[in-house]
């Protein structure tokens, strides 16, 4: 069996990290690196101490996007980005210049908190459905995206 590169080796740990997700929409885990040592994990839940979906089910809400598509979103959770995101702040831990490792394109909302956190690169499994505007984001902003698969995501109620 061959060793795998860094870039594989975190993405196989947000499998791992995918595994805590409370919400079975696109279940999906992150972990931040910096200098090859982890940062910081998160995972797709609700906020602590709040029900979550696998407990009361979810809360779906109608999204227009900036296309006019109407699409579903369950809103009851954090994304893996942003709790992984808030865990570093929780601890003090900085992220200027470090990695975020994901399984889909962070949508517009993750990309904007993934900018002022001062993550430089962003690793994605697979593109997310709407990401459009993520990739203008990181491009205005200089962070580097690199996506493994072109393929886009797909997960239920979509």
């Amino acid at each position: 069996m061959c060793r795998p590169d860094w870039d594989r080796y975190f993405l196989d740990l947000c499998e791992a990290v995918s595994k805590r997700a409370t919400c079975d929409r696109g279940k999906c885990g992150c972990v931040i690196v910096k200098n090859k040592r982890i940062m910081t994990t998160g995972y797709v839940g609700a906020p602590a101490g709040l029900s979550h979906c696998d407990e009361a089910g979810h809360d779906m809400r109608k999204v227009i996007d900036f296309n006019d598509k109407t699409t579903q979103h369950c809103v009851r959770t954090l994304h893996a980005e942003q709790n992984a995101i808030l865990q570093a702040a929780r601890f003090g831990i900085p992220l200027d210049g470090s990695t975020l490792f994901c399984k889909m394109t962070p949508c517009r909302t993750c990309a904007m908190m993934i900018i002022n956190a001062g993550i430089k690169r962003v690793v994605c499994e697979k593109r997310y459905h709407a990401d459009l505007d993520t990739i203008d984001l990181f491009q205005q902003a200089e962070v580097t995206l690199d996506i493994k698969n072109d393929k886009v995501e797909k997960y239920s109620c979509q």
